[in-house]
């Protein structure tokens, strides 16, 4: 994503609001989803991260993008609950850490996938199993393979539907066994409500 490099404090600022704003709208909808097949926490507790992280954003905005990126994950780690806040915190330090200084999109796309795979180390999990994976490496798969980085909202939303029918195999919604078809996986729908919310936010700074 080229206009990655191109963002400015201001822009960074905007993107956690919009992020924050995002996540808190839909708080009742991701609980909702979680009750069903989790403990019914997670769009309270990924509510909570997000306000933390727009609280922070004039510093966390200071910062050059990889910087920002691993306080924010960092951010995340303490302040959401349960499993969600290692898994979205480490996915945002990896991409701090490999993204470098002036991202073109190879650079970004190579990434992404990184910290996707560091997703998938940390929850000992993989793409299948009902898990924020399931739309994390179609996103990633996409971008790799020179697709509209502003369309990957549309991957994302239909990544997070493939999810209902899928019976759980790790995780909480596990111990359901088939009982867990029938329902979003509540991380896969965080993942995709974030990447149209940056996906709609880039498409203003073309």
């Amino acid at each position: 994503m080229d206009t990655v490099a191109m963002l400015k404090a201001d822009d960074i600022k905007a993107l956690i609001g919009a992020l924050s704003k995002t996540i808190a709208d839909h708080a009742d909808e991701l609980t909702a989803l979680d009750s069903a097949i989790g403990d019914g926490d997670h769009g309270y507790n990924m509510k909570r991260g997000f306000e933390a992280l727009a609280g922070e954003a004039d510093a966390l905005s200071a910062k050059p993008i990889g910087e920002a990126l691993k306080a924010a994950g960092m951010k995340l780690v303490m302040t959401v609950g349960g499993a969600s806040g290692p898994l979205f915190g480490t996915l945002l330090m990896t991409l701090g850490k490999e993204i470098g200084e002036t991202p073109d999109r190879a650079a970004f796309n190579a990434a992404f996938r990184k910290a996707v795979d560091s997703v998938a180390v940390r929850g000992k999990s993989e793409k299948g199993q009902k898990t924020m994976l399931d739309v994390l490496y179609p996103i990633s798969d996409a971008l790799d393979g020179g697709g509209d980085p502003f369309g990957i909202k549309e991957v994302a939303d239909e990544a997070a539907n493939a999810t209902i029918p899928v019976i759980a195999s790790r995780g909480r919604a596990s111990f359901l066994g088939e009982r867990s078809a029938g329902h979003m996986d509540p991380g896969s729908r965080s993942v995709a409500l974030m990447a149209r919310t940056i996906s709609d936010f880039m498409e203003t700074r073309r």
